[in-house]
């Protein structure tokens, strides 16, 4: 999960409208849950399952709201998993063909 929350933070960037943010935790959590094997090192590869949650929310988070909420939930949960590493982490956009625009860390700012 925690490897699942970092890379969410990236998509909080995908598009630079302002609105109000649509976009649950609940809803984060559960599309990037399938990123922890590999955000960790356990697996080799990104899950198909991994890829597809991440367009999801790309797809999804269509205002600054909506990337900045992804974000913040994915630093706030992160604190429950171990072993989420940047290595890993910050792959998953390129190997699962998702355009960011922007470097994923675990030491994103939600607020830029």
């Amino acid at each position: 999960m925690k490897n699942l929350v970092f890379f969410l933070m990236f998509l909080l960037f995908f598009v630079a409208h302002e609105t109000n943010a649509e976009i649950t935790c609940d809803t984060v959590v559960s599309k990037a849950v399938h990123c922890v094997a590999f955000a960790s090192g356990t697996d080799t590869m990104p899950s198909a399952e991994c890829c597809s949650g991440m367009q999801q929310l790309a797809q999804s988070a269509q205002s600054v709201d909506d990337k900045k909420a992804v974000c913040r939930c994915l630093k706030n949960s992160v604190g429950r998993y171990n072993g989420v590493r940047d290595k890993f982490l910050s792959t998953i956009p390129n190997l699962c063909k998702i355009k960011v625009g922007f470097p994923v860390s675990l030491s994103m700012d939600c607020d830029k």
